[in-house]
């Protein structure tokens, strides 16, 4: 047997500038990494135990964007008396023509450029496409399983790893007729009929050929524990190699890059008062008690959200009727204002928000780092719909190294989201951070309370000279704080 897998491509530079953004070096344009997923393709016979195996790597694997992709979703859609034949097993759904290749070559396409992806689900009781749709986003591993998914070299071009599951064609038949008749709706002469007439010969003719294809053949299916473990374990391998350069790419961002706080139009730091300062000295006190930790932490949260929406552009004019029929010229946003918070430190802005815009739509988005290796993960996406244009302030109340702000407002724009339709409210921000997320989207606009400096202090927005090793900016505590966890 052999195995093999692709390297992962160098990151694509960006030559995209902003007006206030200077550059020693091409900008590294940010991969987020579901825009490279590691891709598994599994073939072989119907029964041969396809589907187990991809449950076993999915449990070893232990990894909630994990996504298993099934070719059964991918038949092609009956038409009525294409439907009867097979209520009466008497369609062939074993040759190549009887599934929709080319929607599952554009899904997985799509599933590897990161994109956003919709599956139908496919009734094998109805023998036909169902209305119901299942949507894969963020998965960093995409597991293709079905009896064609080592058949199209489309499909072979787009995998890292292939495998062929070999199992005698008589232990295939007992596990087919057992789901068949239990879980498909199918009577026992139908599925030795269909059996004898479509399945075996198309196995030998289509589907035996594909092991041509396969990196790593597993005899015996899932009995193969040795083989199993070997692939899993090469997969691990793969994914922790994955993981490290994207770390190493997400350091690098902020290293060799000029940038210049006091003239970057998009960046508004909160104004150093008698009165701001005032409230930064009690939220960083640790004598400071939570009730009060929290109150002044929403006075913070205030000014900050007033400050984002001052940014706000979109505006046109309306004639405003007052009492007695006095009018004058008004002004109306004409975009809708969307609040994305990233679970939980954004949280903590949520109580002024709510103030501010009481029936803004709120947008969820967890994105926690792995606690071994640093790497930031998406697990949770929940956004609101929109039918035109919105303005997205997105919260985090604290960045330290900025991994997971990059990523959220990746996952923005993924969703088609423009970076100048972008507003980062962040309380404490690192200039590291900071360095990072404007070489990345250098079009966003950045609102925060205190920005701290990595070498040089810059007095005149960081009296207090913090950095970005002070325990302040190196320490997550607002969301313990605030949420009483600590």
């Amino acid at each position: 047997m052999k195995m093999s897998s692709r390297g992962l491509d160098s990151t694509t530079d960006s030559t995209s500038q902003f007006a206030t953004i200077e550059k020693t070096e091409p900008s590294k344009r940010y991969t987020p990494p579901w825009t490279k997923p590691y891709i598994i393709g599994i073939g072989g016979f119907s029964g041969s135990g396809k589907t187990s195996i991809s449950q076993k790597i999915i449990l070893e694997l232990n990894q909630p964007w994990t996504v298993l992709l099934l070719c059964d979703n991918f038949y092609k859609a009956l038409t009525e008396e294409e439907r009867k034949l097979a209520l009466a097993s008497q369609y062939d759904f074993d040759c190549p023509a009887a599934m929709d290749l080319e929607l599952l070559v554009e899904k997985l396409d799509s599933l590897k450029r990161g994109k956003k992806t919709e599956i139908q689900i496919y009734s094998f009781s109805e023998h036909n496409r169902t209305e119901k749709l299942f949507t894969i986003y963020g998965a960093n591993v995409i597991i293709l399983e079905g009896i064609m998914a080592l058949y199209d070299q489309r499909l072979l071009d787009m995998m890292d790893i292939k495998v062929f599951v070999d199992t005698d064609l008589d232990v295939c038949l007992a596990r087919r007729l057992t789901r068949d008749i239990l879980y498909r709706g199918r009577d026992l002469v139908g599925a030795l009929q269909q059996w004898e007439r479509f399945v075996k010969p198309n196995a030998v003719k289509h589907i035996y050929p594909t092991i041509r294809n396969a990196d790593l053949v597993i005899p015996r299916g899932l009995d193969n524990t040795t083989a199993i473990d070997l692939l899993i374990q090469h997969v691990k391998k793969q994914l922790a190699v994955k993981s490290k350069l994207h770390i190493q790419r997400l350091e690098a961002l902020g290293h060799n890059f000029q940038f210049n706080v006091q003239s970057c139009k998009n960046l508004h730091i909160l104004p150093s008062t008698p009165h701001t300062r005032g409230i930064h000295s009690i939220i960083l006190s640790k004598k400071t008690e939570r009730t009060d930790f929290i109150f002044y932490f929403d006075r913070m949260s205030n000014l900050l959200i007033e400050m984002a929406l001052d940014t706000l552009t979109n505006y046109t004019s309306v004639d405003i009727r007052c009492i007695k029929d006095y009018t004058y010229k008004g002004l109306k946003q004409t975009l809708e204002v969307i609040a994305v918070s990233v679970i939980r430190s954004g949280d903590c802005f949520m109580n002024s928000m709510k103030k501010s815009i009481p029936d803004i739509p709120i947008g969820k988005l967890l994105i926690q780092s792995d606690a071994s290796t640093g790497e930031p993960h998406l697990h949770t996406e929940s956004l609101p719909k929109r039918e035109h244009l919105a303005k997205y302030i997105l919260l985090d109340a604290q960045m330290i190294g900025g991994a997971g702000a990059i990523m959220a407002i990746q996952v923005l724009i993924d969703h088609k989201v423009k970076q100048e339709d972008i507003i980062l409210v962040c309380y404490l921000l690192s200039e590291i951070a900071m360095r990072r997320l404007f070489r990345v989207f250098p079009e966003i606009t950045v609102v925060v309370g205190k920005l701290s400096n990595s070498e040089e202090v810059d007095t005149t927005y960081n009296m207090e000279g913090f950095k970005d090793s002070d325990w302040p900016f190196l320490n997550r505590f607002i969301d313990s704080l605030y949420f009483g966890t600590d």
